[in-house]
């Protein structure tokens, strides 16, 4: 048994505007959306976890915001990484319908 306490998860936050995008798509788009972003919460921690870049395309010079396709759906989303908090925030998301 150690002392340490145990590191906590990644979170992933969706700001109001992509918040409101995403209430606004057929329920099944917003459930796969939603769990893109879940898993996308836990994958891109892993890698910056792991000193390795996380998914996506980096979209600024300080290796911080990346920019997705969710697979097979007609949505984009932008995200930040901020390790400190092991957290992801969603500023942007597009659903071309």
């Amino acid at each position: 048994m150690t002392d340490r306490p145990a590191r906590r998860g990644w979170t992933a936050y969706v700001e109001e505007v992509p918040a409101q995008v995403m209430a606004g798509m057929p329920p099944a788009l917003s459930t796969a959306v939603t769990n893109f972003i879940v898993a996308l919460a836990i994958e891109a921690g892993a890698a910056i976890d792991a000193g390795k870049q996380p998914p996506g395309d980096l979209v600024d010079y300080h290796g911080a915001r990346y920019l997705l396709h969710v697979p097979g759906e007609p949505v984009l989303l932008e995200y930040v990484a901020y390790p400190a908090l092991r957290e992801l925030r969603i500023p942007r998301l597009v659903w071309f319908h």
